[in-house]
């Protein structure tokens, strides 16, 4: 894919007094220039939809130098708003060279708004909003490269399904309020100008707030076991098996996407891959300590913070259930049972990713430097609770 021919201008941008024409900036590179105090940001919000504009009609991979040069400007000293400078942090990673899954899914972001006590936001809500803005973008959609009407249909039926299911009532999403109505937009920073990189974005984002709603079921189970309530442990299991069948669904409608489109914009997604997803990994732990080999291989070696948080030493529910459990006592075959199945259930999600790699990746290397296929294939060899099934 060729970069998108220049504009002659940033049509609603504030730098729009910036030159846009020639080439993007050289990923990595930032120009040792003096540094002068940051211009006050009198809308943030403004500056980041003008900003966005272009994102939209170029790519993040795209951008022009003059543009990321103003931008890199506004950070010193950090803006004061939090979801700015989020934003800043998001849009300017290619230009600093850090690009990595956190930044191409917008995480600090979506962070932000989960942190945000205004917003109202937990996990699941937030997955349906962006679910639901996924078809709102494809209905809205008039390109040439958007899907044809069948694997549209089936795109969108998946992607209404999953909303029903983040939503206790069944109601969805429901529109955005407040602060996450404003920033929506600017959590997608889609690499090119391909239709359905937008929404394979929002499908990855759902798979880090569903793993957010797994850590917290892990957890809370870990430390009923401690308290002696493994009726309510197995509660909280059952309900983690329930995400994992919503968390399968994500796969289906990323199974809509055309290999060729994949392929064609995945040439800018180097450096940022699954393998580096904290929320994953922080699950994988809370339910049994990762071995040292383990810990020394690719899949921490992306996770630094994830990695010192289990080397700093941390509970699991593997080494809870070692310590307390009663074979034979109330309440503890039903825990083993809940902990086989949620077993089963991360079994067949990883069969499930592995599928829809072998289908859009072929032979090709992963993203995360990995080796693609065969390193999903030995992953399917790990289990969460081998220390219950050695003892």
């Amino acid at each position: 894919m060729d970069a998108p021919t220049p504009a002659a201008g940033v049509r609603g941008c504030p730098f729009a007094c910036a030159p846009t024409g020639g080439t993007a900036a050289p990923v990595g590179h930032r120009r040792a220039t003096p540094r002068s105090p940051a211009p006050a940001v009198p809308d943030p919000v403004g500056l980041a939809r003008g900003v966005l504009d272009v994102v939209r009609r170029r790519g993040k991979h795209f951008l022009p130098e003059s543009l990321l040069v103003r931008l890199d400007g506004l950070r010193h000293p950090a803006p004061a708003d939090p979801y700015f400078a989020a934003f800043l942090d998001c849009v300017l990673d290619k230009y600093d060279g850090r690009f990595h899954n956190r930044t191409y899914l917008a995480l600090p972001l979506l962070e932000t708004m989960l942190d945000d006590p205004t917003t109202g936001m937990d996990p699941d809500r937030l997955s349906a909003v962006l679910m639901s803005d996924v078809v709102r973008f494809e209905l809205a959609a008039t390109g040439a490269d958007r899907p044809d009407d069948r694997t549209l249909r089936t795109r969108l039926r998946h992607a209404r399904r999953f909303v029903e299911l983040c939503s206790t009532d069944g109601a969805g999403g429901g529109e955005p309020t407040g602060a996450v109505a404003r920033w929506l937009d600017a959590t997608a920073l889609p690499v090119s100008v391909l239709h359905d990189e937008y929404f394979f974005i929002r499908a990855l984002q759902c798979h880090e707030l569903t793993f957010i709603v797994l850590v917290a079921d892990v957890r809370a189970a870990t430390r009923a076991v401690r308290a002696g309530a493994p009726e309510a442990a197995e509660a909280r299991l059952r309900h983690a098996i329930e995400v994992f069948a919503r968390a399968a669904l994500l796969f289906r409608i990323v199974a809509t996407m055309r290999a060729a489109t994949f392929h064609t914009f995945r040439e800018f997604t180097q450096g940022a891959s699954a393998i580096q997803s904290d929320q994953y990994k922080r699950f994988e732990a809370a339910c049994g300590a990762p071995s040292r080999a383990r810990l020394r291989s690719d899949a921490f070696a992306g996770v630094p913070v994830v990695r010192d948080e289990v080397l700093a030493g941390q509970d699991d529910l593997s080494r809870a259930v070692l310590d307390s459990r009663r074979p034979g006592a109330t309440g503890w075959d039903g825990l083993g049972a809940a902990i086989a199945e949620l077993e089963g259930a991360h079994q067949r999600w990883k069969a499930a990713h592995r599928g829809v790699a072998g289908r859009m990746l072929g032979t090709a290397a992963g993203s995360g430097y990995t080796e693609g296929v065969p390193y999903l294939d030995r992953c399917m060899d790990n289990r969460l609770f081998g220390d219950l099934s050695a003892a």
